[in-house]
């Protein structure tokens, strides 16, 4: 997935590769979690409110009010989807956000662009 990061960003002339991380176990991951670090968390479960003023809600906290000085990571679920114990742990961590990427489960690759996508239109460019 770094590949495809590289590759995009070549393609668009973009000076910033987003960091695709290596996989790790989840209860790992989040007990090494940064505290100033947002998590946007694509939950296929999710409904209700627009993920583009959710994102924006959270953004809003960030230093320059914009959520560009803050550290954000996207979270894609896994073939399958999140546990519920899995969904209940990502929701109540302090600065996560949880958007839905429309109707149908999607695949984790077109899952990830639609994510970042998201992401962009609402905050604007990754730096």
């Amino acid at each position: 997935m770094q590949a495809h990061a590289v590759e995009a960003a070549e393609q668009c002339g973009g000076t910033f590769v987003p960091e695709v991380a290596e996989l790790q176990k989840f209860d790992r991951l989040l007990a090494d979690w940064p505290s100033d670090r947002r998590i946007m968390f694509c939950d296929e479960a999710e409904a209700g409110r627009s993920s583009l003023s959710l994102i924006a809600d959270v953004a809003e906290d960030g230093p320059d009010g914009t959520g560009r000085g803050t550290p954000w990571a996207i979270f894609i679920g896994p073939e399958g989807g999140f546990s519920d114990r899995e969904r209940e742990r990502l929701k109540a961590m302090e600065g996560s956000v949880t958007v839905s990427l429309g109707p149908r489960i999607l695949r984790a690759d077109t899952a990830a662009v639609a994510a970042m996508a998201l992401w962009q239109k609402t905050l604007g460019h990754w730096v």
